[in-house]
């Protein structure tokens, strides 16, 4: 269940996927000086899984919606309780996209302003994809070559990447509930490993259990908690 605290967001928390999105739109390099690309993508709390993205040459509130639309009829979680987490980018709040979420029964969750932390979860995906080794620098060439790049690392992020935030499972795995098979191999092996040569370790080895609920902004969620215990 996603818990979403009232006004800008306090803090929420997935105990699953497809409970709590976060999205947010980056530049990307054009081929000239002063031209960029737009870069508009949701990823999945509970499972780091990029749910939808896409690339235009301009950025929009009607864009913006196009690639939600596009992910929920992916994902086949349209119409069921789903917050999407953003900052306070116009895209992102214009009227015409706030009712489309209202339509969607999509509770829309924002930045508190001034805070630049408050979407962490999409800024450490926009800040993987442009240390890629292989990332263009200079500029893409063109529309069609930025969305090829970012097609390829949105396959290697969801299908390849052994993600430290999730046990070093990968988001597909997490996403599709294979994680807890997967972890409670490796915790074996490990145990067997010990039984064979206890003097490799000095303390127990480690802890391979699946990762629990997630949290964004935990610090803040727990703070308002102690204060409504106080009062």
């Amino acid at each position: 269940m996603a818990i979403l605290c009232s006004g800008w967001m306090t803090g929420f928390r997935a105990d699953g996927p497809n409970q709590v999105w976060s999205w947010d739109t980056t530049w990307l390099p054009g081929p000239v000086v002063g031209l960029f690309f737009y870069l508009t993508l949701i990823i999945d709390l509970y499972s780091r899984k990029v749910v939808g993205w896409e690339v235009e040459a301009r950025e929009s509130s009607a864009l913006a919606a196009q690639v939600l639309e596009q992910a929920l009829l992916k994902e086949q979680c349209f119409n069921q309780p789903l917050v999407l987490h953003s900052d306070n980018g116009s895209p992102f709040k214009g009227a015409t996209l706030r009712a489309r979420l209202t339509a969607l029964n999509i509770e829309p969750s924002y930045s508190r302003p001034r805070v630049s932390n408050d979407n962490p979860f999409s800024e450490s995906i926009f800040a993987t994809c442009k240390a890629m080794p292989a990332y263009p620098a200079n500029g893409f060439g063109s529309l069609e070559a930025a969305r090829k790049w970012v097609q390829r690392f949105v396959q290697w992020y969801n299908r390849e990447h052994r993600h430290s935030g999730i046990q070093y499972i990968t988001p597909v795995e997490r996403h599709n509930g294979e994680d807890a098979a997967i972890l409670a191999r490796r915790q074996q092996v490990y145990a067997e490993a010990k039984a064979r040569n206890s003097r490799r370790w000095s303390r127990e080895t480690r802890d391979w259990r699946p990762v629990g609920a997630v949290h964004l902004n935990p610090e803040k969620e727990r703070r308002d908690s102690s204060l409504a215990r106080v009062a």
